[in-house]
């Protein structure tokens, strides 16, 4: 069995799940990229994947991750080629794909799934949707993430485990495909496995809603916003757009805007505007 994961943080937490059932066991692989935002057009095709790449190398340019682009470390393609190949040399061999509540996950299983088709019957979902879990105090709660559910609640989900149905195998590419030929660079979950597409300023207006007439550490903007805000997306995003919003030159900057923890920012004071002292 291998079990398919979209999130770094959910390897751990899956893996000692498996450690818990011996009838789960088998390998966790991650799809690293977040296909949640970015192009799509050719998304398949060797111009493709390059003009993903190129969009992904200027987002995180001088920031925490510059240069990972071309690291190796994501390579989601080779991922695929290696999955199938296991399953055409393990006739046995069957696949898990996790996915909680959340554009990410479900955008990654779109990409995913649309390339499996030739393994129909193999290939299993376990999409976590407005399911109730049970947290370490012992409370009820909806987790949108699959890193937030304790390991000993994955054996309860194990048990919706279900093969994708040949109709998804034909509906859910073509969605796909529909979205990839709209382009928009932000994908936003309606519910259920219904995804919207936004602009790529689609989170300034919240994000500016963090930035104040003090100074703050760019880290600590971002940090507000995730822990806030309404809807969310990756700290490298969010730090690029960040950087888009001072290009304005609506706000004062302290320091170099490469990472995060480089530079502060602060609302202008206006023109005119004079403080008395108490």
């Amino acid at each position: 069995m291998i079990h398919i994961v979209f999130n770094e943080a959910d390897v751990p937490v899956l893996r000692q799940a498996i450690e818990m059932e011996p009838g789960m066991a088998g390998e966790v692989w991650e799809i690293k990229d977040d296909y949640a935002v970015g192009p799509l057009t050719d998304i398949f095709t060797g111009p493709g994947m390059e003009a993903r790449k190129a969009w992904w190398r200027d987002v995180l340019a001088g920031g925490d991750y510059d240069g990972s682009v071309d690291s190796g470390k994501v390579d989601d393609p080779a991922v695929v080629d290696r999955l199938k190949t296991s399953l055409r040399e393990n006739p046995d061999e069957i696949v898990w794909i996790w996915a909680a509540q959340n554009k990410h996950d479900v955008s990654g299983y779109y990409w995913l799934m649309s390339q499996l088709k030739d393994f129909q019957g193999r290939i299993f979902i376990l999409y976590l949707n407005n399911l109730p879990f049970i947290n370490e105090k012992g409370q009820l709660f909806y987790p949108q993430w699959l890193s937030h559910i304790p390991a000993k609640e994955f054996l309860k989900a194990r048990k919706l485990a279900r093969p994708i149905t040949p109709s998804e195998f034909e509906v859910d590419p073509d969605e796909w495909m529909k979205i990839c030929r709209e382009n928009k660079p932000v994908r936003l979950l309606e519910g259920g496995k219904k995804l919207v597409q936004a602009d790529d300023d689609f989170y300034d207006a919240e994000l500016q809603k963090f930035i104040t007439g003090d100074w703050q550490k760019a880290s600590r903007i971002i940090g507000q916003f995730l822990s806030k805000g309404k809807e969310t997306t990756g700290d490298a995003y969010l730090l690029w757009r960040l950087k888009k919003l001072l290009q304005t030159g609506f706000y004062d900057v302290q320091g170099e805007a490469r990472t995060m923890r480089d530079f502060e920012v602060k609302q202008k004071v206006a023109a005119g505007t004079v403080t008395q002292e108490a």
